[in-house]
């Protein structure tokens, strides 16, 4: 499967509308994607540095959506987490 085809399967299953590959939900969830593609790289290929500070700079992208979903729509925040499987930290108190 080609990452055209990866990325048409994150879109549709995590769009709201028929139109949707900008949400937050989405964009976090191709993030997630990229994330979990270059976790498995750096596995194997252990002294990839590059690819580790590409990692980082992906996980600090997704983590600044999340903080801004938690704040904007706190369900649908914990819904995404539990879907992507992504760990949540403390709430945010308002």
């Amino acid at each position: 499967m080609s990452i055209a085809e990866q990325k048409a399967e994150v879109i549709k299953a995590n769009a709201t509308a028929a139109n949707d590959t900008g949400s937050t939900a989405v964009q976090i969830a191709l993030l997630t994607a990229r994330i979990q593609n270059l976790s498995g790289h750096l596995t194997a290929n252990k002294k990839d540095k590059h690819g580790q500070r590409g990692l980082q700079i992906l996980n600090g992208k997704r983590r600044r959506l999340l903080k801004y979903l938690e704040r904007s729509d706190y369900d649908a925040y914990i819904a995404l987490t539990d879907k992507l499987g992504i760990r949540r930290g403390q709430k945010i108190v308002r």
